[in-house]
């Protein structure tokens, strides 16, 4: 066996979107790699990275159907939710599925917590920011 990890991840998007992913990735703290009309890289302490290209076609996304479903943004205090929430409010991105919310079903302690805020880009991708640990009071 091997030990592996993610290393990066690649978004085919509207380029007209682009300043969405750049200021959404700046304001969750990751590092701008590369900044061109045609791609955006971003990446995160671990050295993780997305990348947000041109899409090639015209198509739409449907994150019910088959591929993927979300991409969870990990963050260190359950107040950086909240955070995430004041932000996608002020960028009038609404929240879905009745976030933000605390999900026990989650979470097998009932001193532990996932609280979460989930949200679609533009593109109509659909992101979550997360925490998980030891629930705030």
């Amino acid at each position: 066996m091997i030990k592996s990890s993610v290393g990066h991840i690649q978004y085919n998007i509207d380029p007209k979107n682009m300043p969405f992913y750049k200021d959404l990735f700046t304001f969750l703290g990751w590092q701008i790699l590369c900044d061109e009309p045609d791609m955006l890289g971003v990446e995160d302490e671990h050295k993780a990275s997305l990348w947000f290209g041109s899409m090639l076609k015209h198509v739409a996304n449907d994150y019910d159907g088959p591929g993927v479903n979300h991409l969870a943004i990990a963050v260190p205090r359950q107040a950086d939710v909240n955070k995430a929430v004041v932000y996608l409010k002020e960028h009038a991105i609404a929240a879905l599925f009745e976030t933000p919310r605390h999900r026990p079903e989650f979470c097998g302690d009932e001193n532990s917590t996932y609280y979460q805020v989930m949200f679609e880009s533009p593109d109509k991708l659909l992101f979550e920011v997360v925490y998980t640990g030891p629930k705030s009071k």
